[in-house]
């Protein structure tokens, strides 16, 4: 039975039209009866209209379906937004995973520090590896990142290579770990590139990025000028600036305190990988009050002004070590996420109410982005030289621009894909030539939730105009029973000229009761969606605001 001609596709789940929540599929054969591979596994992180989740999951409705044909996922380097939905993911695919020994490092911390976490089948990848994962071959080659071992892949089908980049930029001297490998990339262009899937997120902006050993010499600078405490804040898995930091502090004859879960975490899987040989073991924040203010410096979680990280709590003088205050220095060795901005200038003013002086990257060169501006991007098209070109990593504006970019690098097709497009590669015209369901998923809790679920969407409308609460008895005959118990959440207690709302309330809501006909007093249902319209009515009549109003009926 014939299922149809092969063809070599590309999906994209998460991570094209956003930044974050990585995840896509390559398939090769019929389109009946094909084979899949899936790169990545990333989450995301929830914006403001998303109150009460956690994290944000693509969702992989569809790779379940195809679970049998899902030959394995290759992981191309180990940020949260690549392998963050892993653990809670995979139990459902249950198939081979190949990473990098950091990227398998830490996921195997972060599963020993969570009770019930999925052991998963991690085989070793590194730079140079060739994968043969029927019908495709996967070859894994090193790039510069803000993280240890990231990766390019080479991804062949008989139809084709494509090539994904991952997350990656051009760096002559990124302190540790691999550069970019330039010359297989040269190579992999001289044998012939179908379609360039590439990171996008900082293809804005003009010129190259800075380099990790720029931002090392201006850390060595600042903390060798500094007369009090220390403490810099950066993204834990950024390895390279971690042992910068200590580098410096060795210098100028400083101890290093680490401060936060995340940032032990990667301190021990980096030790374990040999990327901290050298240097001396870091101290627990406890050793402070033993050690000189001008003799420390703290490395610390929370550069997105995470509350319940170190800065935040030092910044509010509630940490119960770190004690900061005139004379002391925090820099900030990061890039405010989007979405995070409220949060971090909160923490800069807590801290410049302390006395603290806060150096930024709109100070000092005190970081540099892991991703590729528009200078490196050209570079990569002149090596590769693809004929197709999918723009992804990114939001809308930077996957537009990006396509008009490669259209001027002289790529004949230019693919814009959304999470969701099925992509055709090959054989024929490339381009989109279909859509499958790529939703979203809420972790709330310890509860995951789809993206249609009312919880979140009822919550958002709990947070703009509160709850009223209306519980009743009603006997036999349609009389009420004692009085009504009515509770407010997120009301105001009186409307706008001067109204006592829980007056407002009552007399609307015995109004109706009394006006029903007692046929219907004897029937909860339309006694409780009566009251429930009448009440939301009256109060919007004295705030300008419909609460959310609940009406609980017993019958005695």
């Amino acid at each position: 039975m014939t299922t149809g001609a092969a063809d070599f596709v590309f999906v994209p789940f998460g991570g094209v039209g956003e930044i974050g929540m990585n995840l896509a599929l390559y398939g090769y054969g019929p389109p009946k009866a094909r084979k899949w591979l899936m790169v990545d596994c990333g989450l995301g992180f929830p914006g403001p209209e998303l109150p009460g989740v956690d994290v944000v999951f693509p969702d992989i409705a569809f790779v379940e379906k195809i679970a049998k044909d899902l030959v394995a996922i290759c992981i191309t380097h180990a940020h949260e937004d690549h392998i963050g939905a892993l653990a809670t993911l995979w139990p459902k695919l249950k198939c081979r995973v190949f990473a990098s020994p950091f990227a398998s490092g830490l996921l195997e911390v972060r599963r020993l520090s969570e009770p019930g976490a999925p052991k998963i089948d991690l085989l070793p990848a590194r730079a140079g590896s060739v994968l043969d994962l029927d019908p495709f071959t996967v070859e894994y080659i090193a790039v510069a990142h803000s993280i240890p071992e990231a990766h390019a892949l080479a991804i062949r089908t008989p139809l084709g290579v494509a090539l994904h980049t991952g997350d990656w930029k051009i760096d002559p001297e990124p302190g540790i770990g691999a550069r970019i490998d330039e010359a297989r990339l040269r190579t992999l262009g001289d044998e012939g590139v179908d379609a360039l899937v590439c990171d996008s997120t900082n293809i804005l902006r003009e010129g190259d990025s800075f380099s990790e050993s720029d931002v090392a010499r201006t850390l060595r600078t600042l903390i060798s000028e500094a007369t009090g405490r220390v403490l810099i804040t950066t993204f834990a898995s950024n390895v390279q600036r971690l042992r910068a930091i200590a580098e410096a502090a060795m210098e100028c004859g400083r101890t290093v305190v680490v401060a936060g879960r995340a940032m032990d975490r990667v301190v021990q899987v980096a030790r374990e990988c040999g990327y901290l040989d050298g240097i001396p073991g870091f101290h627990s924040p406890e050793l402070l009050p033993t050690l000189p203010r001008e003799k420390v410096v703290v490395i610390a979680t929370g550069s997105q002004g995470e509350p319940r990280a170190a800065m935040a709590r030092a910044a509010n003088n509630e940490h119960p070590s770190i004690k900061l205050g005139p004379g002391d220095r925090v820099i900030f060795s990061s890039r405010t996420i989007p979405g995070n901005a409220r949060e971090v200038h909160r923490v800069i003013n807590n801290l410049c109410n302390l006395g603290v002086e806060v150096i930024t990257d709109h100070d000092h060169l005190v970081h540099c982005s892991g991703h590729p501006r528009r200078g490196e991007v050209a570079q990569m098209y002149d090596w590769v030289r693809p004929k197709t070109a999918i723009p992804v990593h990114g939001e809308a504006h930077h996957l537009t621009q990006h396509a008009a970019f490669a259209k001027t690098k002289g790529v004949d097709q230019v693919v814009p894909a959304r999470n969701g497009s099925l992509v055709r590669i090959a054989p024929g015209a490339p381009g989109v030539v279909g859509e499958i369901p790529a939703g979203r998923l809420f972790k709330d809790g310890d509860v995951v939730l789809r993206e249609d679920d009312g919880a979140v969407r009822e919550r958002g409308k709990l947070s703009y105009a509160g709850v009223v609460s209306i519980a009743l008895a009603v006997d036999k005959k349609g009389d009420l029973v004692g009085d009504p118990d009515v509770v407010f959440a997120g009301v105001p207690k009186r409307g706008k000229f001067g109204e006592d709302m829980g007056e407002v309330v009552d007399e609307a809501l015995f109004a109706t009761f009394d006006g029903l006909p007692r046929a219907r007093r004897r029937d909860a249902d339309a006694i409780s969606n009566a009251i429930e319209r009448s009440v939301r009515g009256a109060v919007f009549s004295v705030w300008g605001k419909k609460p959310i109003v609940h009406v609980m009926v017993v019958t005695v």
